[in-house]
């Protein structure tokens, strides 16, 4: 490197300085302005606004009025009780099963993938690898017969989104899981995107040809590999492996279900998967959006992918204007919002009369098709 390019590396580098020195300046100076002028009730909504298009995200002015005067849990509940909201989407993950004894796949030492090594795969996630369940689909069978629906039972978390569903509240609901639980708790085909797919139909490889859930259930638990019965091709269920495309569905229904979304519940997720994950990123701005999860997810530190301002949750940031989240057990949580909300009673009863469910809904899949 020549004196001259070290040169004038050196003065990029100071004018960079400088400009982030005057920003900085600008920006201190106008947060006193605001501050003054909120003490002296001459303001009472702050719009966010930008420095100029050379600031950063650290450097813009958190300034907008909160969706809800309060953003806590208790907050929430408070809100909710005093002006209702009118169309709720859901989404969720791994974690609202895992109490129903479905192990979610990331957990260190209990999830999925920490539990593969029977099958002798290549890698973890080979076990729902499109190219490597053609080559060699019997460890995904012999994995499905451990999973397959009707061996579980669906827990509070879900009876609690058929609730919203019951009280005209639930515009969709969008879950990463193939366990069918939502369905075997109630909730209507049309309300769900079963973003991954689900057991609930399956087709063969070679010729299209659709079997139900029953016929799948039959050749798994029987440890018959499934077979078309027309053209003798493996029949696969419509899960989405890796390398497959997601259901139509999931991209087609977004624009309509957030479009009057006034509250998004997030639950049982680590949102982390692609391109699920996004769909926080479809919440207008005055919907608030709630987190019901063990571990504390979806902010920038913790997903990279998002952009710190715009997509990443902000519960907890001085930023934060419509964010809440509730840090726990995905069914802990729904009792607290059934307990806040008055519901309690109409939980259990819901909960209650699933207990039946499991032989209605295998017939229901039967005579769908």
């Amino acid at each position: 490197m020549t004196q001259w390019t070290q040169s004038c590396h050196r003065h990029q580098r100071q004018q960079q300085q400088e400009q982030q020195q005057q920003q900085q300046h600008q920006q201190q100076k106008h947060q006193r302005t605001l501050t003054a002028a909120a003490k002296k009730g001459l303001i009472e909504n702050i719009q966010t606004f930008n420095l100029g298009s050379g600031t950063t995200p650290d450097q813009e002015v958190a300034a907008v009025d909160r969706v809800i005067p309060e953003l806590t849990f208790e907050g929430l509940m408070s809100h909710w009780r005093e002006n209702g909201f009118k169309n709720i989407v859901t989404m969720v993950g791994a974690g609202i099963s895992t109490s129903a004894g479905i192990p979610d796949f990331r957990s260190p030492g209990s999830g999925l993938y920490n539990n593969l090594k029977k099958y002798k795969l290549p890698h973890p996630t080979a076990i729902f690898d499109v190219d490597y369940f053609q080559r060699n689909p019997a460890p995904f069978f012999a994995l499905a017969k451990e999973l397959y629906p009707g061996s579980f039972v669906p827990t509070p978390a879900h009876y609690f989104v058929r609730l919203l569903h019951e009280k005209g509240l639930l515009q969709r609901h969008y879950t990463q899981n193939i366990d069918t639980l939502d369905r075997l708790a109630g909730l209507p085909d049309h309300k769900i995107i079963e973003a991954h797919g689900s057991f609930y139909t399956n087709h063969c490889l070679g010729c299209r040809k659709e079997y139900d859930m029953t016929w799948m259930k039959k050749q798994i638990f029987a440890d018959q590999l499934p077979t078309c019965e027309q053209c003798k091709g493996v029949v696969k269920p419509d899960i989405v492996f890796f390398g497959e495309n997601l259901p139509v569905s999931f991209y087609t229904s977004p624009d309509e279900d957030f479009k009057d979304c006034d509250l998004l519940i997030i639950m049982g997720t680590s949102l982390e998967v692609q391109p699920f994950a996004s769909l926080i990123q479809r919440a207008g701005p005055r919907c608030v959006r709630l987190l019901i999860n063990r571990d504390a997810v979806g902010r920038s530190s913790f997903a990279p992918w998002m952009d710190p301002t715009e997509r990443s949750l902000l519960y907890g940031k001085p930023k934060n204007v419509r964010d809440v989240a509730y840090l726990g057990d995905c069914d802990a949580g729904v009792l607290a919002l059934a307990e806040a909300l008055g519901w309690e009673g109409d939980l259990k009863k819901l909960i209650d009369g699933g207990q039946n469910q499991e032989a209605n809904f295998e017939e229901a899949a039967a005579a769908k098709k």
